[in-house]
C-alpha cells in the first residue's frame, strides 16, 4: 500500500525542474535545499505541513501555505504538500474539528459541535458559517485548531526524526553486512 501511494506521488507530482519554467513557483524551484530529503529537512517538511494541514483547513491554503511556511524553516517542499493531506474531510468533522472544540471549550468558551454537525447536513449558507464563526465558538475552534496544530507538528517532527535516524542506521548496517560478505566469502 505504502508503496503504492510512493509511486503515485512520484508519476504525479511535479519536479522542481518543471517547476523552475513556472513563473509563480521559480523563487521556491530555485532553492535546491528545500527540495533535498536530508535529516534536517525531512522532520521540518513533516512539522510545517501537519502545522498548516490541521491549522489552515482550506485546501488550496494549505499547500501554498506549507510550501511558503518550508521557505523560511529551510523544511522539504513535497513532504510538507504530503502533509497538509492529514486533513482529509472524513478527519476534519470527525476528529479536528471536534477535538478543535473540546480544546476551545477547555479555556472557558462555550462552542456546541451539534450546531456544526446540524449546519453540515442541512448545508449552511455562507451567511449562516459567517454568523456562527461571530459567535463565541469562533475562539474556541481557532484557539483548538491552534493548539491541535501545534502538538501535531511537534509529534511528527520528533517521529520524522527518529524515522530517520532509523533509516539511516539500517542502510548503513546493511551496507556493511553486504561489504562484509563480499569480503569474507563462504
Amino acid at each position: 500500500m505504502f508503496e503504492k501511494v510512493v509511486n503515485w506521488a512520484r508519476a504525479n507530482m511535479p519536479t522542481r525542474e518543471q517547476m523552475e519554467h513556472n513563473r509563480f513557483a521559480r523563487p521556491l524551484a530555485a532553492r535546491h535545499e528545500l527540495w533535498r530529503f536530508t535529516r534536517r529537512s525531512v522532520p521540518r517538511g513533516v512539522a510545517a505541513g501537519l502545522f498548516i494541514g490541521i491549522f489552515a483547513l482550506i485546501p488550496g491554503i494549505q499547500i501554498v501555505g506549507a510550501a511558503l511556511m518550508c521557505v523560511p524553516c529551510r523544511g522539504n517542499i513535497p513532504l510538507a504538500v504530503l502533509m497538509t493531506f492529514v486533513s482529509i474531510p472524513p478527519t476534519t468533522l470527525f476528529v479536528f474539528l471536534p477535538g478543535a472544540i473540546a480544546v476551545g471549550n477547555s479555556f472557558g468558551f462555550h462552542a456546541d459541535f451539534s450546531t456544526v454537525s446540524e449546519m453540515v447536513t442541512r448545508g449552511a449558507s455562507i451567511g449562516d458559517w459567517l454568523a456562527w464563526l461571530g459567535s463565541d465558538a469562533a475562539p474556541s475552534l481557532v484557539i483548538g485548531l491552534f493548539l491541535i496544530s501545534i502538538v501535531a507538528a511537534l509529534l511528527g517532527y520528533m517521529l520524522s526524526a527518529i524515522g530517520w535516524r532509523w533509516w539511516t542506521a539500517h542502510k548503513r548496517k546493511v551496507r556493511k553486512l553486504r561489504a562484509a560478505a563480499r569480503d569474507f566469502p563462504d
